[in-house]
């Protein structure tokens, strides 16, 4: 293959990223991490599982950034991981220092890749890894929505004993806290899931789809999770190389979009050749504009501690 991917980090969520990718047949993959051996082990052994696992994809392994000179696109999933009772608010300052400098090796080493952004807090890192590069803002995105989107997804699947291909759901907003669910958007097959599904039922699980990634924390204790949010990062890079123009919500730079200026926040886009090629202004109700204005005031506080 000549197209290349690189994933920096190789714990949990950037091993999967790169499992899931090899399994997409769509480039070589690059690993880099700071722990020597780790990468390369990992890298190893995933191309090892090739030959039944039907992939072609080769994996390397290195902690030399040199390495990932001419990737095409990059997934960054370094950082620190949320512990029990930790807010993605609290990681802001040490993973803005991770997030920061890995940025300026991509600026350096591969000009012209997009990027996905996976490290916490993840509009926060999105908007300072667009600041650090100064890529355009169309190739930077953050993974943001549609991670949330999928586990909303999966709970409805879950409710209703359905296919979970056959569910869609839509959640917009800052990926934590203040992010804006909007069931009215879910469906099953097309049927909106109020057709399905008693109100109180929807409530619950909206609140749960908020909850999402705390609700794991809790229950691994000692990490947070990893397969999910592998598997968006994997959906939005797949839309980028196969130019497959797929609305998602992911994390863009708005700028007027929704009353929401110089922001990076979960919006419904179209993903592409051209990275964020548009994004799309929905019709919101009242209520649901002002929880999205809600969040992105929350955020456009946080970026006040990186200095912006």
């Amino acid at each position: 293959m000549n197209r290349k991917i690189a994933v920096i980090g190789a714990g949990n969520v950037g091993a999967s990223c790169a499992m899931y990718l090899a399994e997409a047949n769509i480039a070589d993959i690059i690993i880099l991490d700071i722990q020597d051996g780790i990468p390369q082990g990992k890298a190893l052994d995933l191309t090892q599982a090739g030959p039944v696992r039907g992939y072609n994809a080769m994996l390397t392994g290195t902690t030399e950034y040199k390495d990932i000179a001419g990737s095409d696109l990059v997934i960054v999933t370094a950082g620190l991981a949320r512990k029990p009772g930790m807010t993605r608010e609290d990681l802001l300052n040490k993973n803005a220092e991770i997030v920061g400098g890995i940025g300026k090796e991509i600026k350096s080493h591969c000009p012209d890749a997009y990027v996905i952004v996976v490290s916490n807090p993840l509009d926060l890192m999105t908007y300072h890894m667009q600041k650090v590069t100064g890529f355009p803002s169309h190739r930077v995105m953050g993974q943001a929505g549609v991670l949330d989107s999928i586990r909303f997804r999966a709970f409805i699947a879950m409710e209703l004993g359905v296919a979970m291909s056959d569910t869609q759901a839509l959640v917009m907003g800052g990926h934590g806290d203040t992010m804006v669910p909007l069931p009215r958007y879910a469906s099953v097959g097309g049927i909106p899931i109020r057709e399905l599904i008693s109100q109180d039922k929807i409530d619950a699980m909206v609140a749960r789809a908020t909850d999402g990634g705390g609700e794991i924390v809790r229950l691994l204790k000692t990490g947070s999770a990893y397969y999910a949010p592998a598997a968006a990062s994997v959906d939005m890079a797949q839309a980028v190389f196969a130019d497959q123009k797929k609305l998602l919500p992911a994390s863009a730079h708005l700028t007027g979009q929704y009353g929401i200026d110089d922001l990076y926040i979960g919006v419904p886009v179209i993903l592409g050749a051209g990275g964020v090629e548009k994004i799309v202004e929905l019709k919101l109700e009242d209520s649901e504009m002002a929880k999205l204005q809600k969040s992105a005031a929350t955020y456009k506080e946080n970026l006040k501690i990186l200095g912006y």
